[in-house]
């Protein structure tokens, strides 16, 4: 299959209206005299960072048995690359469709980006962050702890991780050219619901009154103008990538992924596999969102109904970033800058001035809770046997073994039921890290504070005060950028923690976490208000070295018996309606011999009038899904189905497959089937 054809015809058709009225709202104005006073030089970037999609556990429910085995839609990377024309500041924010940033992959990211740009992109004004999709490939590791349910470090899931960040930024770093950036916030309910209520309540009402239903509804987009039209947009929104469940066996990019689709994609009429990528990029990325569940009955999803669950919530963060897109906004000026520390969580001397019992206290080596082990009830939950909140038997071994032999964590972590003492294990064997890179960035007015985990909003909005306070910055345009950078866990207020609930017990450094980042970002924020460098200090320890790898890679593919590759074993209808579901199913090959990324495994075809055929959907499209199944020891069943959409032009259609088949000597070659045609009509 070829990796790009004539395409999108349909598509464009149909959404010209569509798309009219949100990328279309802004006068037009002449190019030249918008651009030549824009205060910044802005790039835009996306390329595709998709994984395995079959036989590799999936990352973030941390269960054993969550093995890929198909694909829903591809994941992306999507960056922005800021310049400040007036002091030449730059920062780089990326946006990834991931469950997390792992030390490993930001590592390997900015060695690349040394390589191809030396010194312009660096651990300081890089943001590098995840969308936190439970439906993505995991194994992209160097901790042991991930990659315990993924049957260790996967290097292709790795490599095509790494590789679509670092061409999104090249791509981004292309396109600079001047640009206008205009910040917007709006409030979104119905897409969120606090899953962590009891712990929250604990908050004093400096918290609680802030956010009187619990969750933090505001959604802030940063848009970027050229000739006075949107040509991109970052959107933050708190809600978790939990819409899609651990029943769920597709790669998927959940709710943040469908928003994105659907604004580059349904509204802008954009084509991934087009050379020069989509013409609109949108990327939404995270906040605090730590304790923000987007399944606002508190129950897990269930598979298939999870699917239109992260449509719907897609959906409405898109719809919500898009009334900002057509309203005025707020211009953003002032200067581009960023601050850097790499810190040692697990020994930082916390000042009184923090801690809130105006007392000093101390982080500890990082430990396990009980209650993370039982995971989120209300989103997934893990394993069997542990409860959110208090645990008697690890209360009774944690109060006479572990806190006994040592006082250092009785001292940080009480009143935590200590399951595993994992910073003890860190001796013998890199199990989580213990030093992270802590990250403030501003763009103008816009602060944005890197956070490597997931932070709950009572302990977001006190990192975001903390900083607003020390630049004289609006609250409302300091957020936490989560999930970046690497990744720690959770982050609850000392309040909060006193719970165990789930986010309490996977804050790994124990009650002052909080206030050491806290503290942190003070000293960040002071030295960026008064224009000081610091010191970013070591960082990371590289233990690429030391990932493990147990689970063998594809051996031999061959066709069942009697067919050849490409064969057809399950040939279309003759005759659907839009709205309605068609099934294909090749003799294929394993999807993990070339991931085709920047490609696609399949293609939905209509024929046009003058004999030839033009893509109208592919595997990035949420109509669509590839499911793999292995057929006896070397043979593999790939079938692909397509749900006609309402707007789907009638005519003859065809499905394409292409794959790529490995012979025993290691060999691989691609292959490829065509379905019968089938007609839809009106």
């Amino acid at each position: 299959m070829p990796r790009h054809t004539s395409r999108r015809n349909v598509l464009r058709a149909g959404t010209a209206v569509a798309g009219a009225g949100l990328l279309g709202t802004l006068p037009t104005r002449r190019a030249h005299a918008a651009d030549d006073q824009a205060p910044y030089l802005v790039g835009r970037g996306i390329a595709d960072a998709t994984g395995e999609i079959a036989e590799v556990g999936m990352m973030g429910y941390g269960r054993p048995d969550q093995q890929a085995a198909g694909l829903l839609s591809r994941t992306r990377a999507r960056a922005f690359v800021i310049v400040d024309r007036a002091g030449g500041e730059r920062v780089a924010l990326v946006v990834v469709e991931v469950a997390m940033i792992f030390a490993s992959v930001h590592q390997e990211v900015l060695r690349r980006l040394r390589h191809r740009h030396g010194e312009l992109y660096t651990a300081r004004n890089v943001l590098l962050a995840a969308t936190h999709s439970h439906a993505g490939p995991g194994g992209h590791s160097h901790h042991a702890l991930y990659n315990l349910t993924t049957l260790g470090f996967h290097r292709a899931t790795f490599t095509a991780l790494v590789d679509g960040v670092v061409e999104a930024v090249a791509r981004a770093h292309d396109d600079l050219a001047p640009s206008r950036l205009v910040l917007g916030h709006g409030t979104l309910r119905g897409a969120s619901v606090n899953r962590s209520r009891s712990a929250f309540a604990r908050n004093p009402a400096d918290i609680t009154d802030h956010f009187p239903e619990a969750i933090d509804p505001q959604s802030t987009l940063l848009r970027v103008e050229r000739g006075g039209r949107p040509v991109g947009a970052v959107n933050w929104f708190a809600t978790h990538g939990t819409s899609l469940s651990g029943d769920n066996r597709l790669i998927s990019t959940d709710n943040k992924g469908y928003a994105a689709y659907h604004w580059e994609r349904v509204v802008a009429g954009g084509d991934y596999l087009a050379p020069a990528g989509p013409d609109f990029v949108a990327a939404f990325a995270q906040t605090n969102a730590g304790d923000m569940s987007p399944n606002l009955d508190l129950r897990p999803p269930t598979t298939p109904a999870d699917l239109a669950a992260a449509r719907a919530n897609g959906l409405a963060q898109y719809r919500a970033a898009a009334e900002q897109a057509a309203a005025p906004g707020t211009a953003v000026a002032g200067p581009v800058d960023s601050r850097l520390i790499h810190l040692d969580l697990s020994d930082v001397a916390v000042d009184a001035e923090f801690t809130g019992d105006g007392r000093p206290h101390r982080t500890a080596k990082p430990a396990v809770g009980a209650a993370m082990a039982a995971g989120s009830t209300e989103d997934g939950p893990a394993f069997p046997g542990f409860v959110e909140g208090e645990n008697a038997f690890w209360d009774f071994v944690s109060d006479t073994l572990v806190y006994t032999v040592s006082p250092e964590l009785r001292a940080a972590h009480a009143p935590k039921d200590v399951f595993v003492p994992i910073g003890a294990m860190n001796a013998l064997f890199p199990w989580v890290p213990e030093r992270f890179p802590i990250q403030l960035v501003r763009v103008g007015q816009l602060h944005l504070l890197g956070v490597p985990g997931e932070v709950t909003i009572g302990a977001g909005l006190r990192l975001r005060r903390t900083v607003a306070a020390a630049v004289g910055a609006d609250p409302r345009d300091v957020l936490v950028a989560g999930y970046a950078n690497g990744y720690f866990h959770y982050v609850t207020t000392p309040e909060e923690y006193d719970a165990q609930q789930y986010e309490g017990g996977s804050t790994l450094f124990g009650r002052w976490q909080l206030p050491a980042l806290q503290q942190t970002f003070a000293t960040l924020a002071v030295a960026m208000r008064d224009g000081r460098p610091v010191s970013p200090g070591p960082g990371t320890p590289d233990h690429s070295g030391s990932a493990l790898s147990f689970q063998p890679g594809v051996v031999l593919d061959a066709p069942p018996p009697g067919h050849e590759f490409g064969d057809v074993l399950t040939q279309p209808n003759a005759v659907y309606r839009a709205g309605q579901r068609i099934t294909v199913v090749f003799a294929g090959a394993h999807p993990s011999n070339d991931l085709r990324r920047g490609g696609s495994y399949l293609c939905v075809e209509r024929r046009l009038p003058d004999g030839r055929w033009a893509t109208v959907a592919d595997d990035a499209d949420w109509s669509t899904t590839l499911h793999w199944a292995r057929d006896g020891l070397a043979a593999s069943r790939i079938t692909i189905t397509w749900d006609i959409p309402p707007e789907a032009d009638p005519g003859a259609h065809r499905v394409r497959y292409a794959g790529d088949a490995r012979s025993l000597t290691g060999a691989v070659r691609p292959i490829a089937g065509t379905s019968g045609e089938f007609t839809v009509t009106a």
